[in-house]
């Protein structure tokens, strides 16, 4: 259940779509500067080079032979001998950092595979599994894993239909890391980068250091791209202490008008070496255009004296404003298509850390409540009240309040219940017709990783949207907010009698672009009937259940190759609710009157009493 997106935002997510389209306040990029291989596929470059370099464990006849998932023709293609274990390989030539695969699968797909790398063509290392496949065209993002080799191998698992694997490309982008030098050059090149916040999987920090940028700093291709808030940053690891002469920013229209350099030995201690002047953030301020009209800016920096440090990040402290439209201004994050690190030192042997493993232990019960008490136990949870713990969301028409006619204990289990009075209830500066409950744990039992679950009895009708659901404990931070603080949606229902809803939501993926699943009871189950929900969160995944039946999984693997980033790390609490209509029930019965998604006939319901949710118990178990 989406907790944190103004509708202001929502217009303004439309517009930045046009960012791409990007005005140069200082000198663009030359065409020769910018003619570099960032984008050369290269398994085709190996393939023409060396047929040889590609290899598979069979091929369904002479004519779908492996090289022709190499050749560059998007009609012609490999097809495996039948077999779930078949593979096809390739030897790049050279041991690169591998930023990207995309395959692009005939019908004959797979519905389970690995794609690894390998430094000898024999150890091989997975860095995507796929457990789901449909088909069509992937593109695996490599960020944040270190992935360096020579060898690139699709192995599959599980055929998606009786004939073997069919691909019609299948295409490797990345680039040689800038080895230690003696001499001047740029020591970033194909280099760890990391941010705080990124947009999505296609703008992660890689794309600064793939040598890749348009000629007119203008299109929507190898950049960076922030969330939209001030405080980002987005650094260089470039492998050991060196000597830094100069930086060279190249910035699509979202440019950053105040920033700092900065350096540091450690990862964490950081010494400022540039800013710009108040004369430089001046002129870039007033340089407001359309987003149609904004181009990029190219900063190349000169340090007054050489700088030394292992690590270098740009800190941004304002942004550009747009006209969206004139007069108007909006501001959205901050994108930069390359940052260039000139200098002596570094060395090629950085890497990303290794990512998290999953926990050892047992699970054990850390929180539980069972509502048998003759009230909401206070000490577990805390109401939540519309205008004093939370404004008004997602076109809601309910007002949360602290009531005992609508959160209360009774028959050992918790009842929300949605109550109807027109015009009665004033809460947060408005005027509302419903009122209903929120209870969660913040501030009570905040916690990472464990088995969630609750059984739990619910209302039959359209626009009822009760939910059990998770929200990461910064959500009210505003340097996070929504949806970079993570939400984790174990049940949502909108009133259809026979199935509920799973979701994800983060920076990329996040509300109707959410990560979901929709679950259908088997033989003849309803809402209304007493279910277990629960999730196990781990550092490696989410996976849902419903009756202790999965009904989604999700990677942390496959949700950063292919989405965004993963911002299940940290602490989330709990919350149960009963909502009356908005945008989730809306889309599904596409009602509009006498309130957005929910209606006559089910206000009819509320007025007459009895449409509420029911909770038996809730239960959180944790390793460790």
């Amino acid at each position: 259940m989406p907790t944190r997106i103004p509708r202001t935002l929502l217009a303004a997510l439309a517009t930045a779509a046009l960012l791409s389209s990007g005005t140069a306040l200082g000198a663009p990029a030359s065409a020769a500067a910018a003619a570099v291989a960032w984008d050369t596929d290269r398994a085709n470059t190996a393939y023409a080079a060396n047929p040889n370099a590609v290899t598979a464990s069979g091929s369904e006849n002479g004519a779908t032979g492996p090289g022709l998932a190499f050749d560059g023709d998007g009609v012609s293609r490999w097809s495996s001998n039948f077999a779930d274990d078949a593979w096809i390989r390739v030897d790049l030539g050279a041991t690169i950092r591998v930023d990207r695969v995309a395959l692009d699968w005939e019908a004959a797909y797979g519905k389970r595979y690995v794609l690894e790398v390998s430094k000898n063509g024999t150890d091989w290392t997975p860095f995507y599994t796929e457990t789901a496949g449909t088909g069509g065209s992937v593109t695996a993002h490599t960020y944040p894993q270190e992935v360096t080799g020579r060898y690139v191998r699709m192995r599959g698992v599980e055929r998606a239909t009786p004939w073997g694997y069919s691909l019609y490309s299948f295409k490797v982008y990345g680039g040689e890391p800038a080895p230690a030098s003696t001499t001047r050059t740029n020591l970033a090149l194909n280099h760890p980068a990391y941010s705080d916040f990124y947009q999505h999987a296609g703008n992660s920090p890689a794309f600064v250091t793939d040598g890749g940028r348009p000629a007119d700093l203008k299109a929507d291709s190898s950049r960076w791209s922030s969330d939209w808030n001030a405080n980002r940053w987005i650094s260089v690891d470039l492998g050991a202490t060196s000597t830094i002469s100069s930086v060279d920013l190249y910035w699509e229209a979202a440019y950053a008008v105040d920033y700092q350099l900065q350096v540091s030995d450690d990862n964490r201690t950081w010494r400022t070496v540039y800013q710009p002047s108040a004369a430089d953030v001046a002129a870039r301020r007033a340089n407001v255009k359309s987003p149609a009209e904004a181009v990029g800016v190219h900063d190349t920096i000169t340090l007054p004296s050489p700088a030394t440090g292992r690590y270098v990040r740009m800190l941004g402290k304002e942004r550009r404003s747009f006209y969206n439209p004139a007069p108007a201004t909006a501001q959205f994050g901050y994108s930069l298509y390359e940052f260039e690190v000139w200098g002596t030192g570094g060395s090629a042997a950085a890497a990303y850390p290794a990512l998290p493993a999953e926990q050892p232990g047992t699970y054990r019960t850390t929180f539980f409540d069972d509502f048998t008490g003759g009230a909401l136990d206070r000490g577990k949870w805390r109401v939540v009240r519309t205008g004093t713990e939370m404004g008004s969301v997602n076109g809601e028409s309910q007002a949360y309040i602290d009531s005992a006619d609508n959160i209360r204990t009774e028959n050992g289990a918790l009842v929300l219940r949605a109550k109807y009075c027109k015009g009665c209830t004033q809460a947060g500066g408005g005027t509302y017709d419903f009122t209903s409950g929120r209870i969660d744990t913040n501030t009570k039992f905040d916690f990472t990783y464990g088995k969630v679950s609750a059984r739990m009895k619910l209302p039959v009708g359209d626009g009822f949207w009760p939910a059990f659901w998770l929200l990461g404990s910064n959500v009210d931070d505003p340097s996070v907010s929504w949806p970079a603080s993570g939400e984790t949606d174990i049940m949502e229902n909108v009133g259809y009698r026979d199935w509920t809803s799973t979701a994800l939501h983060g920076p990329g993926y996040s509300a109707d672009g959410n990560i979901g699943a929709r679950q259908i009871f088997p033989n003849g189950g309803t809402v209304d009937q007493w279910h277990t929900y629960s999730v196990e969160w781990t550092p490696t995944g989410m996976r849902f259940y419903v009756d202790d039946r999965l009904v989604q999984e999700t990677t942390r693997n496959k949700l950063e190759s292919t989405r965004g980033k993963w911002v299940f790390d940290h602490n989330q609490y709990v919350i149960l609710n009963l909502a009356l209509g908005g945008a989730y029930p809306a889309g599904w019965n596409q009602v509009t009157t006498p309130y957005w998604g929910l209606p006559q006939s089910s206000v009819d319901r509320i007025a007459g009493g009895g449409v509420q949710a029911e909770v038996d118990w809730v239960r959180v178990e944790q390793k460790g």
